[in-house]
């Protein structure tokens, strides 16, 4: 998906002119004549799609620093930058102090438009990646910092923000890769727990002798190398939300104890004389079918209606394909940012190819392969041949990168990349007066033959009229039967001195 630029000018030439520019570089374009238009764009429905603003300065219906004032207020993340003919200082800071994020004096070079553009969304990019971590940090990440376009994954949100209005204990169910973890903080961010702690455990990696200590705590000295006294999970969640991931793989023994607490209330650490209160949501999560671990006698079944009061299941890639391009071009934008890389978005055909995948590892495989083929990409789009593994999976042929005539040609001469394919020789060639560079093994050939191949080539189209054929090449006929006799192709054609204006016949 390319990411859009909404152009804002009243001048309807300098708006075709960007349109121009911009549109080169591989991006959506929309266009507003004036700043109240622009802003209407923007709240409408529309306006999510737009990822950065082009601003003109002076207009008739509303100046540019007005338009920043009130995008500010509603967009205060938006890249914006201004562009005027009045280059001055004191409007250039004017502009930045308003909170635009570059300024260009008109008219700009498409090549600094590109660069400038480039730069306010990586910068974007990072902004808001920095704000969910900080979200993510402060356990304030919400649903609306998820990305998901789906239906099936809006009935995940929607189930996911009632159970945020309550402190019911919920079970998350779904593969590994899914996204349960990221559900489960959207939950603690959109409730009253929000920035309270959110610890998570999980069940499956915690050493079976030290399952007890890690959730419940110890006092010092309770057993050999309990030299300090420690708090357990449970008591470092007290007042926020505990969530218990890959719950099927807790052991029988602890599961009679965590029945305990979420029953009581509180936990009884190792060593200690008497029980802890403590205030804690429970949040569980399994990629395991829990009630077939039930009938199995693997799962105790108090504690299973104990924990399966809200259950919500979030369903694999593969049966909400409609998030794949989403996910991936946030990918996208988050990974160019960070590597430095001009990647942008997506070509028709990789998009094709990466929504018919079905996703096995799910959310986590879409984004380490977005990873590397980001990584490895020397273009501005990613491509099909950047997916070779998904390309080989699904039968599809990938053919190498042809360079692009783009202002970042000359650093791809820097990468490896695959020899371009040998061209056909002559007599494979479609049209028969082609001529081929290369040789059968791919090696470029010597001049002396590319040169007797012309001439041969020449001859041939005008029909042996030596005077037109030296004509067409440029050189004289004393030249041209100098060189027929220099590449041995006198004997070959019927060049008699008399017959100056004749056509001549091939003989061989």
């Amino acid at each position: 998906m390319a990411q859009t630029i909404l152009i804002v000018d009243d001048d309807p030439v300098q708006r075709r002119l960007l349109e121009a520019a911009v549109s080169r570089t591989g991006m959506n374009v929309v266009t507003a004549p004036g700043g109240q238009p622009a802003l209407d764009l923007i709240a409408g429905p529309r306006g999510d799609q737009i990822q950065l603003m082009l601003l003109d300065l002076v207009m008739p219906d509303m100046d540019g620093l007005t338009v920043l004032a009130k995008l500010r207020a509603s967009h205060p993340d938006l890249p914006v930058i201004v562009l005027t003919a009045k280059g001055g200082i004191e409007s250039a800071v004017e502009a930045m102090r308003a909170g635009a994020n570059d300024f260009l004096v008109k008219p700009a070079s498409p090549e600094r438009i590109t660069v400038s553009i480039r730069n306010a969304l990586k910068l974007g990019t990072l902004s808001g990646e920095v704000t969910r971590l900080k979200k993510k940090v402060e356990n304030r990440l919400a649903f609306e910092d998820l990305i998901s376009t789906s239906p099936e994954m809006r009935q995940v949100i929607r189930l996911g923000q009632r159970a945020a209005q309550s402190t019911i204990p919920i079970l998350i169910e779904g593969e590994s890769g899914v996204g349960k973890e990221l559900i489960a903080r959207a939950i603690q961010g959109s409730s009253d727990r929000a920035g309270r702690p959110f610890v998570t455990v999980n069940c499956g990696a915690i050493p079976e002798n030290l399952i007890e200590s890690i959730l419940f705590g110890h006092e010092k000295g309770s057993f050999t190398g309990a030299s300090e006294k420690h708090l357990g999970k449970f008591q470092e969640a007290d007042g926020g939300t505990l969530f218990l991931d890959e719950i099927g793989e807790l052991r029988l023994d602890m599961q009679v104890k965590l029945l305990r607490v979420l029953q009581e209330g509180e936990v009884d650490p190792i060593g200690s004389k008497r029980p802890v209160k403590v205030d804690v949501r429970i949040i569980s999560a399994t990629n395991r079918d829990l009630a077939e671990l039930t009938r199995e006698g693997q799962f105790r079944e108090d504690l299973y209606y104990r924990l399966n009061v809200f259950p919500i299941y979030v369903p694999p890639l593969r049966e909400r394909r409609g998030d794949v391009p989403a996910l991936a071009q946030h990918f996208i934008e988050r990974f160019a940012a960070e590597e430095h890389k001009t990647v942008s978005g997506l070509t028709p055909e990789a998009r094709d190819l990466i929504e018919r995948y079905s996703w096995p590892g799910n959310v986590r495989q879409l984004e380490n392969t977005i990873f590397r083929a980001v990584v490895l990409c020397d273009g501005t789009m990613l491509d099909v041949c950047d997916f070779p593994q998904i390309a080989a999976a699904l039968g599809v042929e990938t053919t190498a990168r042809r360079p692009s005539a783009s202002v970042e040609a000359p650093l791809r001469a820097n990468y490896v990349t695959a020899p371009p394919p040998v061209p056909q020789r002559l007599s494979e060639a479609h049209d028969p007066y082609a001529l081929s560079a290369v040789d059968d093994s791919g090696h470029m050939r010597k001049l002396d033959d590319v040169e007797s191949e012309m001439i041969r080539l020449a001859i041939g189209r005008y029909e042996g009229h030596m005077s037109e054929v030296a004509r067409r090449l440029g050189i004289g006929r004393s030249t041209l039967y100098r060189k027929l006799k220099d590449f041995g192709l006198e004997h070959h054609f019927d060049v008699g001195e008399h017959d100056e204006d004749g056509p001549r016949q091939a003989t061989g």
